[in-house]
C-alpha cells in the first residue's frame, strides 16, 4: 500500500514539473512572437487618433474665440470642422460595416490564463488581426499575474478618448477601441470596466489556487483519491476471489455443464468452468484498470497545471460516449419509423397466416385455391412482404449510404448469383411443382425408375422412403424435367388397378383361364370385389397365349405385398385345378401326334392319326 502512494505522489509530481515547464517555454514562444512592431502599431494607430481628435478640439477653440466680425475665418473653420465630422461619420460607417461582416463568420479569439477562458477578442487595431491582439493581450496578462498583488486599485482604467485602456503600473494592458464598442453595442468604458472585473476576480482565484495551502489541500485530496482507488482495487479483488470464484466452483456441472453436439462433446463440464473463471478474472482486470484510468484524470484534475491533460482523458472516455449517445438521439426518429414499419410488417404478415391456416383447415374455400397451397403460398408472400419491408427500412438504417455498405451488397449480391443458379433452379421448381400439385407427402410415386413414398418437400429437394426402407434424396429440378407417376391419387376415387400377366398354353380354354385368374384375385387381401377384377389376352403368341389379370386395389401403398400374395392365389388357383403353369414349345415333327386345340372344339368322332414311322430295309429297330 505505501509503494503504491509512494508511486502515485511520484507520478504527480514529475506531472506538476512537467505542465511547469510546458507553460514556460509557451510563454518564450509567446514573448518572441509578440515584438516591439506590434507595440509600435498600436501606438502610431492611437497617436493618429488623438491627433484627429486634438485637431478638432482646437478647431472648435478657435471658432468659440472669434469674434462675430470675422465672417470668412469662421466660415473656412467650419468647413475643415466639417470636413473632420465628415470623415468621422464616413469612419462610423466603414466601423459598422466591417463589424456587421466579421459577426456572420468570425469566432472569436479567447484569452486563456491558466486554463480560464477570460473573453474574447473579435476585433483588430490598425494591421494588428484580433488573434495577434490576442495573443499579446495574453501574454501581458501572463506577466501580470506573476508580479501581481490583489489591490482594488491596482489595475485602472483610463480614457484616451478615441481608446479607453487598462493600466498596470503605466503599461496598457487591453486598448478598447471604436470597434469594440460598435461589436458590443456597448461604450467603450462599460466593456473596459467589465473586462477589469473579471481580469481581478481571476487574478484573485489564480493566487489562491497557487497558495501553500492550497497545494496541501490539492494533495490532500490527492491522497484521498489515491486511497479510494486502492481500497476499490482491493474490495474488486476480494469480491471476484471470495465470493465470484467460489459460486462458480459450487455450481460446477450445475450451472456449468458439458457442452456437446448430438453425441460429440466439445467441453467438458471442468473446461466450461475454467472459461467461466477466465472470463471473471478478465472482467476484475477490466475493472481495476477502468478505475485506475477514471482515478488518474481526477488527480489531475485536482492540480491547476495537470487540469488540461485531465481535459484531454476524460475527452477519450466522454467524447465518444457523447458522439454514440448524440448520434442516438439524432437517430430515434428513424428507429421510431423503422420499429413503426416492422409492428405494421408483423400484423400483415400474422393475418396472412390465419388466412393460410383457414384455407389449409378447409375452413375458408376459394374456388380454383386448393388447400395445399395455403402454406406454400404464404410462405412465398411473406418472403415478398419482408423483401418490401426492408426495400422501405433500407433508407433509414445508419451508414445505408456509405460507400462501404454499397461495396458489401454488391459483393454479396455477386457472390449470390454466380453461386446460386442450381439453387435457384430447384427452388423455382419446387415453387412450381407446389402449383402444379403432382404429389404430396405420404403418396406413392414413381419417378423413371425410383418408387418410393413422399416424406418430405422441400422448396429445394423432395425426399423419397422406398419399399426397402431407402432414403433418397432428389433435386426438385430434376423431378420437374421427369415423368412422375402418382400410385395414390386414383385412391381417392376408384382405386389403382394392379396388373400381372401370365403365358398359358392353347390346349388349356381361355374361359377356364379366365376363370382360375378371377377367383385368384378374389382369394387376394387388399383386392376389391367391386369393381370386379378382368382379364385381357394381351397377345396370342406361337405356343402360348398372354392372360393380363387387372384387379382394383384401394393400397396403392401396399403394392408389393399385394403381388406377392396374388401370385401366390394364381399359384393356388391353377395347381387346384390341375392346370400347369407354363409356356409349351413345340417340334415340327409331331406327325400323329394330338392336335394342340381344346377337346371341346374337336368334332366328336375326332381320332387322333397315328405316327407315322418309316424304316429303310437295310436298318434294324
Amino acid at each position: 500500500m505505501k509503494n503504491i502512494i509512494a508511486l502515485f505522489l511520484i507520478f504527480i509530481a514529475a506531472t506538476y514539473a512537467f505542465a511547469q515547464e510546458s507553460e514556460q517555454d509557451t510563454t518564450a514562444v509567446d514573448t518572441t512572437r509578440h515584438d516591439d512592431a506590434a507595440l509600435s502599431l498600436i501606438r502610431v494607430a492611437d497617436s493618429i487618433r488623438v491627433a484627429d481628435s486634438i485637431a478638432k478640439s482646437n478647431l472648435e477653440r478657435e471658432l468659440n474665440e472669434l469674434k462675430s466680425t470675422e465672417v470668412k475665418r469662421r466660415k473656412e473653420l467650419e468647413v475643415k470642422l466639417r470636413k473632420i465630422s465628415i470623415q468621422d461619420s464616413l469612419k462610423d460607417v466603414a466601423i459598422k460595416n466591417e463589424i456587421d461582416s466579421l459577426k456572420g463568420k468570425t469566432t472569436g479569439y479567447p484569452i486563456i490564463i491558466d486554463s480560464d477562458t477570460l473573453f474574447k477578442i473579435y476585433t483588430k487595431i490598425g494591421t494588428i488581426s484580433p488573434k495577434e491582439r490576442a495573443d499579446l493581450i495574453t501574454f501581458r496578462l501572463e506577466d501580470l499575474y506573476d508580479q501581481f498583488i490583489t489591490g482594488i486599485d491596482t489595475i485602472e482604467i483610463v480614457d484616451y478618448g478615441q481608446t479607453v485602456d487598462i493600466v498596470f503600473k503605466e503599461k496598457s494592458l487591453i486598448n478598447i477601441t471604436e470597434f469594440d464598442e460598435k461589436w458590443y453595442e456597448q461604450s467603450k468604458m462599460e466593456i473596459a470596466q467589465e473586462y477589469q472585473q473579471i481580469i481581478l476576480k481571476d487574478i484573485i482565484d489564480y493566487k489562491e489556487s497557487t497558495s501553500f495551502f492550497t497545494l496541501l489541500k490539492q494533495i490532500g485530496l490527492a491522497i484521498f483519491a489515491i486511497s479510494i482507488q486502492v481500497g476499490l482495487v482491493y474490495l474488486v479483488n476480494l469480491v471476484f476471489r471470495k465470493r465470484v470464484d467460489n459460486l462458480i466452483e459450487t455450481k460446477r456441472g450445475i450451472w456449468f455443464k458439458a457442452i456437446s453436439i448430438k453425441e460429440l462433446q466439445l467441453l467438458d463440464a471442468d473446461k466450461v468452468t475454467n472459461v467461466a473463471l477466465f472470463v471473471a478474472k478478465a472482467l476484475r482486470w477490466f475493472i481495476n484498470l477502468f478505475q485506475l484510468y477514471i482515478t488518474i484524470p481526477v488527480l489531475f484534475s485536482i492540480f491547476p497545471p495537470t487540469q488540461r491533460l485531465a481535459e484531454v482523458l476524460f475527452g477519450l472516455i466522454l467524447s465518444p460516449l457523447e458522439s454514440i449517445f448524440s448520434s442516438f438521439v439524432n437517430y430515434l426518429p428513424n428507429l421510431f419509423t423503422i420499429i413503426v414499419i416492422l409492428i405494421v410488417t408483423r400484423y400483415i404478415i400474422k393475418f396472412l397466416a390465419f388466412i393460410a391456416k383457414e384455407i389449409a383447415n378447409e375452413n375458408l374455400q376459394i374456388p380454383g385455391f386448393f388447400p395445399e397451397w395455403g402454406k406454400p403460398t404464404f410462405n412465398i408472400v411473406r418472403v415478398l412482404v419482408l423483401a418490401f419491408m426492408f426495400i422501405v427500412i433500407f433508407p433509414y438504417l445508419p451508414q445505408s449510404d456509405s460507400e462501404v455498405f454499397k461495396g458489401v451488397s454488391v459483393f454479396l449480391g455477386i457472390i449470390f448469383s454466380l453461386g446460386s443458379s442450381s439453387i435457384i433452379g430447384n427452388m423455382v421448381a419446387g415453387l412450381v411443382m407446389t402449383y402444379m400439385r403432382p404429389f404430396k407427402i405420404g403418396d406413392r410415386i414413381k419417378i423413371n425408375d425410383l418408387v418410393g413414398d413422399v416424406v418430405e418437400k422441400t422448396p429445394f429437394v423432395t425426399r423419397i422412403k422406398t419399399p426397402k426402407k431407402e432414403y433418397i434424396t432428389v433435386p426438385n429440378s430434376n423431378i420437374l424435367a421427369s415423368n412422375v407417376i402418382n400410385y395414390s391419387t386414383s385412391r381417392e376415387k376408384e382405386g389403382i388397378v394392379l396388373h400381372t400377366t401370365v403365358t398359358i398354353g392353347y390346349d388349356v380354354p381361355w374361359r377356364k383361364v379366365h376363370e382360375l385368374l378371377i377367383n385368384a384375385a378374389k382369394r387376394t387381401e387388399n383386392i376389391l370385389h367391386t369393381p370386379t377384377p378382368f382379364v385381357l389376352q394381351t397377345s396370342l403368341d406361337d405356343f402360348y397365349v398372354s392372360y393380363q389379370l387387372n384387379a382394383y386395389s384401394m393400397f396403392p401403398n401396399k403394392q408389393p405385398v399385394i403381388y406377392s400374395e396374388l401370385h401366390q392365389n394364381i399359384q393356388d388357383e391353377f395347381f387346384e385345378n390341375g392346370v400347369e403353369i407354363l409356356s409349351p414349345h413345340y417340334r415340327a415333327a409331331r406327325d400323329g401326334n394330338m392336335t394342340t386345340i381344346p377337346e371341346s372344339y374337336l368334332p366328336k368322332d375326332y381320332e387322333a392319326p397315328p405316327f407315322k414311322i418309316r424304316l429303310d430295309k437295310d436298318e434294324n429297330i
